[in-house]
């Protein structure tokens, strides 16, 4: 008796290789609400730093627009689309924490 052959199988009877193939519209669902969520907390952060930084809360309101808008190209560039929002995310961070440093007093 011989082992049956992975290969032999119908195509609707293998594992698929990548685990989006298992159900691409909920990996899709999942990453839209990922770009919602993260929108979201920078608008919350950016309005708590209204009140302490009013440039910064707004520098970071903005980029909350940015990433929510974003998240609604990400169905079709995605791997581009990544690697600028993690770009710019980082450039983002280093100019706020710049600007916030400049900002506070010398002790």
């Amino acid at each position: 008796m011989t082992t049956p052959n992975p290969e032999d199988r119908a195509p609707q009877d293998r594992a698929p290789e990548d685990m989006e193939d298992l159900d691409p519209g909920l990996a899709r669902e999942r990453t839209e609400l990922a770009w919602r969520r993260t929108a979201i907390s920078y608008a919350a952060l950016g309005a708590a730093l209204l009140k302490a930084s009013p440039a910064v809360g707004a520098l970071v309101l903005a980029a909350s627009g940015l990433i929510w808008g974003a998240g609604r190209q990400a169905r079709r560039r995605r791997l581009l689309l990544v690697t600028v929002a993690v770009t710019s995310v980082s450039i983002g961070a280093l100019v706020l924490a710049l600007l916030a440093r400049a900002a506070l007093p010398l002790r």
